[in-house]
């Protein structure tokens, strides 16, 4: 089994979200005992937080580079960055670190051409609806369209997501706002929602919406212990 490096703390909240579904998807991939290799490396998110809301980020890209490096030396064999804004700075990672890093974008890339999917909603922090980064790598190659919430929703989620959940906070009246937001995308045509922050699958589930769900922290938590398990014997 391949050891995982696992950057954390953005938030961790979410940070705890993959250490569990890794776990224990190990566990029922080999049965028993059986818990994944991994090495995590928190950073302190009040200054990740401040850096992105002030647009630092190259220093965001040598906090990110120096945690992988960090768990290279400790031996990791590929790296897990738990956070979807922080891919912003996603090759600068890449290009400081000789092992690879498993981008959040491909494991929903790759659901999304299993299912079908043409038309899809995204949701996230507003660097993640409004800048290029993650769309993108979604759409390359694909004959894909993502669409985002217009202007009053992104603010809406971008500060459900700042303000409550990434301290762990989760309000009914948050659920049933995010829960409109994605109906309002459904309306326009979505045939599937990403949720495109690793802190929103906190407040929301698939009951909660009318089209499939893209969770991507679960989708790059399972995608993780798939390459942690390559070449490994699965019990029959």
């Amino acid at each position: 089994m391949k050891l995982i490096g696992l950057i954390g703390g953005m938030s961790w909240e979410s940070s705890a979200q993959y250490y569990r579904i890794i776990n224990r998807e190990v566990q029922a991939r080999l049965g028993g005992a059986h818990s994944a290799r991994s090495v995590m490396l928190s950073v302190d998110f009040a200054e990740i937080e401040r850096w992105q809301h002030d647009a630092e980020w190259e220093r965001l890209g040598e906090a990110m580079s120096d945690a992988g490096q960090r768990l290279e030396r400790a031996g990791a064999e590929f790296l897990v960055l738990c956070t979807n804004t922080m891919h912003r700075v996603a090759d600068t990672l890449e290009g400081a670190v000789d092992i690879p890093l498993l981008h959040i974008v491909d494991p929903t890339a790759e659901r999304l051409a299993e299912l079908g999917i043409t038309r899809v909603g995204l949701l996230g922090t507003a660097f993640t609806m409004e800048q290029e980064f993650f769309k993108e790598r979604l759409v390359q190659g694909r004959n894909l369209d993502v669409m985002i919430p217009g202007d009053a929703d992104r603010d809406l989620v971008h500060n459900i997501i700042y303000r409550e959940l990434v301290t762990g906070e989760v309000r009914p009246e948050s659920q049933t706002a995010m829960r409109a937001v994605m109906s309002r995308l459904v309306g326009r045509g979505a045939q599937a929602i990403i949720l495109g922050c690793t802190e929103i699958m906190l407040l929301v589930s698939q009951e909660d919406c009318s089209v499939p769900l893209l969770d991507t922290t679960t989708l790059h938590a399972q995608a993780a212990v798939d390459l942690a398990l390559e070449g490994t014997k699965e019990p029959a």
